[in-house]
């Protein structure tokens, strides 16, 4: 009967162990808000009581049995977390690619390794042309083990590969959160003597003491350099649906605090694993209804239900098919197959196309003049930065600290003044597109006559006319352009110049060209764009041109958008004979704008209209009927 009683979830007491798990929540709970800044004046209350709930709670659950039911409950949360933060991710894996490349830096997770065990030739970036893979591997191997976990399959290896998992994710946020931009390490790289590269570092290092040449054989010199460390400000946990629901991230620390606890919640699953059993159906018939309720808990906070969905079709099909799946099939192996099907399907999608839910700020919907604006100032608030010389502590006082006639701080020899210094009192936010970032240029030297076919430009050349002299440089038979109030007849002689005529031209000081404001001012825009105009897929060039023509004929600005040089950018309109007007916008923009390359947006009065990705982008006419037309009605 003992052994019975000890293996149930109720164990000794359904009553009290339910009660003590609660204690559990509460107290680690009460401990995590005790670290975060917004309860910094009750941190050791908090932490201390939530503690002391922690101590006496896993007593009374070692005493009345009840381990089990505490790994249940973190069997349905972690299980229900892991599928929506699977699903996330899944839902841009391209996205949270990026973010592994940042990670795999010189600069970022490979300087610990450097760090740590002195190997300076340590490096991580052989991952980054395999981040998107890795990207698919880690979402599906989250959603699988989500749910796997909530269904009681194969518990020992789950519970396994769930601690191996966290500890890889605990890994990550504690080095975000710790990371110190000071720091520097060294970084050992090999260059061949005859390479621009080489020949830079050998002349950098005869002045720079951070560049040491550490051996120069076979045609190849070996550098070490001291570098600054590349930190990552944001984990990528939850992609960009933190942002674009709440309106920001996790902060690094948020986010070491949310593994902890995910791990702490996991050891009970791993410490009880020997005393799981897979879910009977009468378990399934409670786990399923809360799970689901959990998961939509999760995707309220993210603003995307399709979780919902998604974990029901997941954990009801994995049940089936271990039930149906015949010898080969019919077992929790069979089940995880199902939902890596299920996770490719989405994955698949979302990679061929755009994400489901588009948690950018260039999203469908958004007005981009809004959300270049919708930054908040932080408060800031002057202190006195001074030193006890008593103790060597550094103190930060504010004003009416400093002048406390009580204390009168001022006439404390003991205390140094060392500077005034300007603290954030009041966190700031920065507007959901840097203006700066979303601006497409063109360098004035760079304009065709496809470029100044577009009105808004035209106007602006017009704006920016000055009077000039047009001169003929007879020594090499080329024309020259100065401004009137520069020429000189004494220095462009009769000899070498002649005057051809007075002219108007560009004002110098225009360097460049933006059509930022043409985008979201005017009542209709279409942008294509495209990172990289080399690896973009063309396949439907012949529908992006007609849709150009149209839309030239019908006054619609219609330019295309990239990162590519100059030169790429001239064979591109030679090889599709396609002379739109292209402008230039920073690389990693243009990644945040869109996945798919090309990718085609449409803008009506600053606000996003449609965004199709290169497999998907519709004909004038299509976008004529159910664009333009449905926004007029």
């Amino acid at each position: 009967m003992k052994d019975k009683i000890k293996y149930t979830v109720a164990g000794h007491s359904l009553l009290f162990n339910s009660l003590l798990v609660a204690c559990n929540l509460a107290g680690v709970t009460l401990v995590t808000m005790g670290f975060h800044e917004s309860f910094a004046d009750g941190k050791w209350f908090y932490a201390g009581l939530g503690s002391l709930l922690i101590l006496l709670s896993l007593v009374g659950l070692i005493v009345l049995k009840g381990g089990v039911m505490m790994s249940f409950v973190s069997r349905l949360l972690v299980g229900s977390l892991f599928i929506v933060s699977g699903l996330i991710k899944a839902n841009d894996p391209v996205g949270f690619s990026y973010k592994l490349e940042e990670y795999f830096e010189d600069g970022a997770l490979a300087f610990r390794i450097k760090d740590w065990f002195s190997a300076p030739d340590f490096s991580l970036e052989f991952f980054i042309p395999y981040a998107l893979a890795l990207s698919v591997i880690i979402c599906i191997v989250e959603i699988v083990l989500g749910v796997l976990v909530l269904i009681g399959g194969k518990i020992r290896l789950t519970s396994w590969l769930l601690l191996l998992t966290i500890a890889f994710f605990t890994f990550l946020t504690w080095h975000t959160a710790s990371c110190d931009p000071n720091k520097k390490f060294v970084d050992r790289d090999t260059y061949a003597v005859n390479s621009s590269l080489g020949q830079i570092k050998i002349n950098e290092a005869k002045t720079n003491p951070d560049i040491k040449i550490v051996s120069r054989a076979n045609g190849n010199v070996v550098v070490d350099e001291l570098k600054s460390t590349q930190c990552v400000l944001d984990c990528g946990c939850f992609g960009d649906a933190m942002k674009g629901s709440i309106g920001r991230s996790l902060t690094p620390k948020e986010s070491l605090w949310k593994d902890l606890v995910l791990f702490y919640f996991i050891i009970w699953i791993f410490a009880t694993q020997w005393r799981t059993r897979p879910n009977t159906g009468k378990e399934n018939t409670v786990v399923i209804p809360i799970s689901l309720v959990l998961v939509l808990f999760f995707s309220f906070i993210f603003g995307w239900y399709f979780p919902v969905i998604f974990a029901l079709i997941a954990i009801l099909g994995a049940l089936w098919i271990r039930q149906s799946g015949g010898m080969i099939l019919g077992n929790y192996f069979g089940a995880s197959i199902f939902v890596i099907l299920l996770c490719g399907l989405m994955t698949a999608y979302v990679l061929l196309y755009e994400p489901m839910k588009d948690y950018r700020p260039y999203a469908v919907g958004n007005n981009l003049i809004e959300k270049m604006n919708d930054g908040i100032m932080g408060e800031f608030q002057s202190v006195f930065k001074m030193k006890d010389l008593k103790t060597g502590k550094e103190l930060m006082l504010t004003q009416e600290e400093y002048m406390d006639p009580q204390k009168k701080i001022w006439e404390d020899t003991t205390i140094k003044f060392i500077s005034m210094e300007s603290v954030e009192v009041k966190r700031g936010k920065l507007p959901s597109i840097d203006s700066a970032q979303f601006n497409p240029t063109i360098a004035v030297s760079n304009l065709t006559a496809a470029e100044k076919s577009l009105p808004y430009v035209s106007s602006l050349l017009e704006h920016n006319l000055v009077d000039g002299v047009l001169l003929l440089n007879k020594n090499n038979n080329k024309e020259t352009e100065v401004l009137k109030e520069e020429y000189d007849p004494s220095v462009y002689d009769s000899v070498n110049y002649e005057v051809i005529r007075e002219i108007g031209m560009i004002n110098p000081e225009l360097s460049e060209v933006s059509v930022r404001d043409m985008i979201v001012k005017s009542p209709v825009s279409i942008i294509l764009f495209s990172k990289n105009l080399k690896e973009a897929n063309w396949d439907n060039i012949d529908k992006l041109k007609q849709t150009f023509e149209k839309a030239k004929k019908d006054s619609i600005p219609f330019i295309l958008v990239t990162s590519s040089p100059q030169k790429v950018i001239d064979n591109f309109r030679k090889k599709y004979n396609f002379n739109v007007p292209v402008f230039i916008m920073d690389f990693i923009e243009i990644k945040v704008v869109c996945r798919s390359n090309p990718s085609l947006m449409i803008v009506m009065d600053g606000v996003v209209k449609g965004k199709y990705a290169s497999r998907s982008i519709p004909s004038y006419d299509w976008i004529q009927k159910h664009v333009f037309y449905k926004e007029i009605k």
